[in-house]
């Protein structure tokens, strides 16, 4: 018998940066029978979900629901709000800014891309420079990547959107925080968001399969002079059928179900206790790295994620070696390096529903894989990571 056909006792190990694992309690919610989308208990259902994820937004403004990975939400936010031939700018941080920024050219936007090294986030400085610039109001909106899942970068949100008021700038402001919603704190309200694109697979702690837009009053006056052509990610019709909880096609209902008890979980551990935990591991994983002498992608401390970490291995590795290596043998799933960082780096995602000894197990796995790798690195990571947890 060939040993990928040979039973492997005890739990995979998820550590991708999303999806992320499933707690039991979101499986067993979802574990339901079908209900009725047009029936009261769905009613009742659905506006207590759209009420309470405003809080994981931090935000009083509405959010749209739809039943898609996060790449629709970030589509939706560009066919809401904008019309062909705008300029918007964006900024080059990693594979899924690089994507939203290959989605609105589609959309024939014009798209001022700044291009970055991949190892650093979206440059406040620049921002505010390029709006100065503007004196004619051309630039429609800025869009921002707030946890770049490719490299574990983390773009400095607020200050963003400093650089936006001190310009004095009418665009529109928009952030993806597919993978930083509900692992580390997010203001959309405060920081003055105009749409904020999240998903369902990772802080959230659900499956694929959800996306959301919070949607700003700025947002929908936008809304009403938008052209682009849209059916699906029309927000006019969700926001309709959403005043009485109902969608205008058939929702994800089950996955709702979840949702609705992954909220719940998040607010009885409390948001400033879940964005510390996240914070919390993501300094021990970085502890580990900096013991095992191999070094982060992100280049600036400040801009280092709380929920992913990637790691660079030297050139004459192999990262997707060390991670056939991992799974192999400690039935383990690391990330892949995506586009232009792939077979340079692994990445180690630690968010969602997480406690300190699943951490530990991982990075336990890690450094029991670089030692099978043949990668150079220095032992005790591990140690390193435990003595800072047991403080």
């Amino acid at each position: 018998m060939s040993k990928s056909n040979t039973y492997k006792a005890g739990r995979h190990f998820l550590q991708v940066p999303g999806s992320t694992n499933i707690p039991d309690r979101v499986l067993r919610a979802i574990d339901a029978p079908a209900m009725d989308h047009r029936g009261p208990k769905f009613q009742n259902l659905s506006k207590r979900i759209l009420e309470r994820i405003k809080l994981i937004f931090k935000s009083t403004d509405p959010v749209v629901i739809f039943p898609s990975a996060g790449t629709g939400a970030m589509e939706a936010a560009l066919a809401n709000t904008l019309n062909e031939g705008d300029k918007i700018l964006m900024f080059e941080t990693g594979h899924f800014a690089t994507e939203w920024c290959q989605a609105a050219k589609r959309y024939r936007i014009n798209v001022d891309f700044v291009p970055g090294d991949w190892r650093t986030g979206a440059d406040p400085k620049i921002v505010e420079q390029k709006l100065l610039a503007d004196k004619k109001h051309e630039i429609k909106a800025v869009l921002v990547t707030h946890n770049e899942t490719s490299t574990g970068i983390k773009s400095r949100v607020e200050e963003i959107r400093k650089a936006i008021d001190k310009a004095n700038h009418p665009a529109l402001f928009m952030v993806d925080t597919i993978s930083s919603l509900g692992s580390y704190n997010y203001e959309h309200q405060k920081w003055k968001v105009d749409v904020t694109v999240g998903g369902s697979q990772k802080g959230l702690m659900c499956p694929p399969g959800l996306s959301f837009n919070a949607i700003s009053n700025k947002a929908l006056e936008a809304y009403k002079s938008s052209k682009i052509v849209k059916s699906y990610w029309d927000w006019g019709q969700m926001l309709e059928n959403n005043k009485l909880g109902f969608y205008p096609y058939t929702p994800a209902v089950n996955l709702l179900y979840g949702l609705n008890e992954a909220i719940s979980m998040l607010l009885e551990e409390g948001l400033d206790n879940v964005f510390a935990r996240h914070k919390r591991h993501a300094d021990a994983t970085r502890l580990a790295v900096e013991a095992w002498g191999l070094e982060i992608l992100a280049k600036n401390p400040i801009e280092r994620s709380d929920s992913i970490t990637a790691i660079m291995v030297p050139k004459e590795h192999d990262p997707d070696n060390l991670r056939k290596i991992i799974y192999d043998n400690y039935d383990m799933s690391l990330g892949t390096g995506l586009n232009k960082v792939k077979g340079k780096v692994f990445r180690i995602g630690h968010m969602g529903d997480l406690n300190d000894l699943m951490l530990a197990g991982t990075l336990a796995g890690v450094e029991m894989g670089l030692k099978q790798s043949g990668i150079p690195f220095k032992r005790g990571g591990i140690m390193t990571a435990l003595d800072f947890l047991s403080k």
